[in-house]
């Protein structure tokens, strides 16, 4: 996919309670909404976050240094009100082929089906790459988060112990899911 192509994807999605939902990559315009998003989240919400995004420095951080061949972040907006970011982490070197999903939906549109939907545009941009893989790594606490993620068609490879540290120190295992785009090649 080319760059030029990245920046005006959009995909506008109905929930399945009639809500309309524009997925959309995030732009440097999008500080403070993405700020807000973050704001509106509890510490149970932001718990499995690998960044401080209470923080309002981190969402501006990430809005000033977009590079989209390194990470493709995805907005999910109901009007001017962020309901969801998703991203997908490009691969470099040996692990081109590879990218990584991340998925943090606001606490009231959990549940509606927007995660299963940015998770199938993220695909989709993955496949648009000439991606081979997907992975995701969720805490094992998140069994519906997991499962979530199956029923789209990951599948669990390995279980890391102790690969999650919480800001308290406290450890928690994570569970590696990935879904093949590809079939892989077996020529001779």
């Amino acid at each position: 996919m080319l760059p030029e192509q990245t920046k005006t994807y959009r995909n506008l999605i109905t929930l399945k309670d009639g809500v309309q939902v524009l997925l959309r990559p995030m732009t440097r315009d999008d500080c403070q909404t993405l700020t807000d998003l973050f704001a509106s989240a509890n510490e149970e919400d932001t718990l499995y976050l690998r960044d401080n995004v209470k923080d309002p420095a981190v969402p501006k951080g990430w809005c000033e240094t977009l590079d989209y061949s390194r990470v493709l972040p995805l907005m999910a907006l109901v009007k001017d009100r962020a309901v969801g970011q998703g991203s997908l982490h490009f691969g470099s070197g040996p692990e081109r082929h590879i990218g990584k999903v991340r998925l943090f939906l606001a606490k009231d549109f959990r549940g509606r089906g927007l995660g299963t939907k940015m998770l199938n545009s993220l695909t989709d941009l993955a496949r648009k790459h000439n991606l081979h893989l997907l992975v995701a790594e969720i805490v094992t606490d998140q069994a519906k988060v997991i499962r979530a993620f199956e029923d789209i068609g990951f599948q669990p490879c390995c279980t890391l112990r102790d690969y999650f540290m919480l800001r308290d120190g406290d450890v928690r295992d994570v569970a590696i899911l990935m879904l093949r785009l590809r079939e892989p090649g077996h020529e001779f």
